[in-house]
């Protein structure tokens, strides 16, 4: 089955404006399927996987070599695995520029997105556009299929897999090589027992304010260590912090963020959940389910708009709120039921934080009008609306 990823329209405009597209996301995430896919479009690209060392040894005089394939597209997979390669395709960037040359000229794929954003801002500032490859989305599946998609997860091999079992099987071995394989070639000495252990902690607090010293005394570790080890999983793109809105206003305001597993299909690979009556009797349910519709509205929201998360102590609060570039506000709460209500919490949030649109999303197909201004929507509906507003933006 081949699933056609919303992503390639805007790396097709990417690699029309700009030198070199570096695409991001965690690895199995199709990241090469989408930039093999673009290059079948195109009449003369090159591929180089920097994993291999056949493929590494090409490089050995990085200038040489690109300049024999001045003509053509480099993709250069695992970008991250040869960091000081950013600053020699500054050079070449720049010659080509002046030969007329000036947008298409490299396609880059890296897993770590917090080092390769560090090592190509500093060398390839003004010539570089980024995208953030996600898992599968609603979207890109279909309606039919969202349940299965927020079971099994958004990448690829796991959505695809002939059953259950062996979804869950992938997810697991995906784990597993992130921790004893991945993340050690990263440079990090973390013994992998240790962060399986955090990253399952953090499965099992889908959602919750991160309680760094509670965390720490589970692991035997520091706090600093913690949010040292959250970071890495952060910059792999496996987990999300979502920080609070705060304004200059007197109101007491909590400031921790929330913290959730990106994908819900780890977050039930390391709770041991195979299928859908496993994880609805589990207490994750709830919070694995505002995980996975975050990240769908998220994946369809305008280039520029700002997540939060706003609570207060006198218990006013919004799941998710929304910042787009047009100067909206969108508050939005967001339940698992067919039948969802806001509580008064939720209209006094709104009010704090002037929110121009309100928004209850839930688990059935169908939008319309609540009381007092509130509008139920489905996350089909609210991603519709996000992409019209990018559209507008």
């Amino acid at each position: 089955m081949m699933i056609r990823r919303s992503a390639a329209s805007a790396l097709h405009e990417l690699l029309a404006e700009f030198p070199a597209v570096a695409i991001l996301g965690p690895r199995q995430v199709g990241k090469t399927t989408l930039a093999l896919q673009w290059a079948e479009s195109q009449p003369a690209t090159v591929y180089l996987d920097l994993e291999s060392a056949t493929d590494r040894a090409k490089l050995a005089d990085p200038a040489a070599y690109l300049d024999t394939h001045r003509d053509k597209v480099v993709i250069l997979d695992e970008v991250q695995r040869v960091p000081g390669l950013f600053a020699e395709l500054r050079g070449v960037i720049d010659r080509r520029r002046r030969a007329g040359r000036r947008h298409g000229q490299f396609l880059l794929l890296g897993s770590a997105s917090g080092a390769l954003l560090h090592q190509s801002a500093e060398s390839l500032a003004g010539r570089i556009a980024y995208l953030e490859l996600t898992p599968l989305h609603a979207q890109e599946v279909g309606p039919e299929s969202a349940r299965s998609l927020w079971i099994r997860g958004g990448f690829p091999e796991s959505f695809l897999a002939r059953d259950d079992g062996a979804s869950l099987r992938w997810r697991q071995q995906f784990i597993a090589t992130y921790l004893e394989r991945d993340i050690p070639q990263l440079g990090p000495r973390i013994a992998a027992e240790t962060l399986r252990r955090l990253w399952t902690m953090l499965a099992h607090e889908q959602g919750q304010l991160v309680n760094a010293s509670k965390l720490a005394s589970s692991l035997s570790v520091s706090g600093q260590t913690v949010a040292r080890y959250i970071d890495l999983l952060a910059d792999l793109m496996l987990v999300r912090r979502l920080h609070p809105w705060v304004s200059n206003e007197g109101k007491r305001l909590v400031r921790t963020p929330k913290v959730y597993v990106r994908d819900s299909g780890l977050v039930h690979a390391l709770l041991g959940l195979p299928g859908f009556d496993d994880v609805i009797a589990h207490p994750v349910a709830g919070g694995s389910w505002e995980g996975w519709a975050i990240e769908n509205l998220l994946a369809a929201a305008p280039a520029g708009t700002r997540p939060y998360f706003y609570r207060t102590s006198a218990g006013a609060e919004l799941d998710l709120l929304l910042e787009l570039p047009r100067r909206e506000r969108w508050a939005i709460e967001i339940k698992r039921s067919t039948a969802p209500a806001v509580s008064k919490g939720f209209h006094i949030a709104a009010a704090d934080v002037k929110a121009t649109r309100r928004l209850v999303v839930h688990s059935g197909s169908e939008s319309y009008p609540l009381a007092n201004g509130v509008q139920a929507v489905a996350v089909a509906d609210l991603r519709r609306a996000l992409a019209g507003s990018a559209a507008r933006a």
